[in-house]
């Protein structure tokens, strides 16, 4: 279980120098989910993240299931941050933002295009205070394109992305094409805030003169980066990529398939050496001596016919029978997992996967584990705190840490 430090009030939280972010100061005026979570993979990181929120929280800090009046969720998604409150309404409340900033390295802001600009805070006026702050800027369109001041959630990447036309099931008109069930769209964007922003700071870092930047990150561009060979395809062929269901039609066999209990099996059969394998194994050495299927582009001409064989061996087995005995023949597969497979599998809890976290609002909850491992430094050392409440680290950052660095 990580030692989660006593906080008091004014006082330092831990850092923890194994950790390579260490030393880089962040400031976040994010709110809901796409900056927090880039400034949440920089603080397990080792960044000193300052957390900027109005008086009443983040928005997020009421979202999904709740112990003790306070959401579990964002003991997850606010861990390793500093907490402060400003009134960003008040000439006081920017003027301490400002003060902040000129000694950061970096602002990750998702607010709406503009949102900044009337506030004073432009990126021109902060570089003046500062040129050498790098400005990683998330919204729905970008700052720029007939689009930018429209509103968007993260169903709106997905969908405008590309990524939603595709989660349909082939041929099902009835029901709207399904969420992966998590706000997709906006993990990406910051996972790409994340990776840009370090990027800025290591490429201005290597010059003594270096400056700043303003990086413009959104959904949508997020989501449809992804789309693989899609845009070529479009492009040069004519061709639109239909939803597959579970399908790709670019490898087979790779689908997923129905258990006698009931459950799913997803199987990965797909290079030629893995095919022969799995055919071997459901008795169907017919298949694997068929020219046809000699290629992976014949497969996937024959797609239908594979996953009618595979499924037709599933159905005569547990889910998990079935994946003991693809397994024992190095063919890849897996469960289709809900959470309390996860929690309970014995490969998570050897990697500490899962973590239990004292928070002093709701008492010990799991944590997922950062999905990176440096060596030397255990996964339970990358939570060093839990989400905190609303303005704890007031005292520490506005009466400390600028008071003191601003003593000569």
């Amino acid at each position: 279980m990580p030692d989660m430090p006593d906080q008091k009030p004014g006082q330092a939280p831990p850092q923890d120098p194994r950790l390579p972010l260490t030393g880089l100061r962040v400031v976040e005026l994010g709110h809901y989910i796409a900056a927090p979570f880039a400034t949440r993979l920089l603080a397990d990181l080792g960044a000193e993240v300052i957390k900027v929120e109005p008086p009443g929280g983040d928005p997020h800090r009421d979202w999904g299931a709740r112990v003790n009046g306070h959401a579990v969720w964002f003991s997850i998604h606010g861990r390793n941050k500093l907490s402060v409150t400003l009134d960003l309404k008040t000439e006081e409340g920017r003027g301490r933002l400002r003060a902040l900033l000129a000694r950061a390295d970096a602002l990750v802001e998702n607010l709406r295009p503009g949102a900044i600009e009337r506030m004073g805070l432009s990126p021109e006026a902060l570089h003046a205070g500062n040129p050498r702050l790098v400005i990683a800027r998330v919204s729905g369109y970008g700052q720029d394109g007939p689009y930018r001041d429209k509103p968007a959630f993260g169903a709106i990447g997905e969908a405008m992305g590309g990524l939603r036309h595709l989660t349909a099931n082939p041929g099902q008109t009835g029901l709207p094409p399904p969420r992966c069930g998590v706000s997709i769209s906006d993990d990406l964007a910051g996972m790409y805030a994340a990776l840009s922003l370090v990027s800025a700071c290591w490429g201005r870092d290597r010059n003594p003169d270096g400056k700043g930047t303003v990086i413009d990150l959104d959904l949508v561009s997020s989501v449809f980066s992804l789309m693989e060979g899609m845009l070529p395809e479009f492009a040069m062929l004519g061709r639109v990529r239909q939803p597959m269901g579970a399908a790709l039609p670019s490898a087979a066999p790779t689908n997923t398939y129905p258990c006698a209990d009931g459950k799913w099996l997803a199987v990965a059969g797909n290079s030629d050496l893995i095919f022969r394998r799995l055919m071997a194994r459901i008795g169907r050495e017919d298949l694997a001596d068929d020219p046809r299927m000699a290629s992976n582009s014949g497969r996937c001409a024959n797609a239908a016919e594979l996953d009618e064989a595979i499924a037709a061996w599933t159905r005569t087995l547990p889910a998990r029978e079935a994946q003991d005995a693809l397994e024992a023949v190095e063919v890849p597969c897996s469960r289709l997992y809900d959470m309390q497979d996860c929690v309970e599998d014995p490969h998570f809890q050897a990697r500490d996967m899962v973590l239990p976290v004292e928070d002093p609002l709701i008492g010990t909850v799991p944590h997922p584990a950062a999905p990176f491992r440096f060596q030397g430094v255990p996964p339970a050392a990358m939570v060093r705190w839990p989400g905190p409440a609303v303005g704890a680290h007031n005292d520490y950052v506005f009466g400390s840490l600028l008071k003191q660095e601003d003593t000569p």
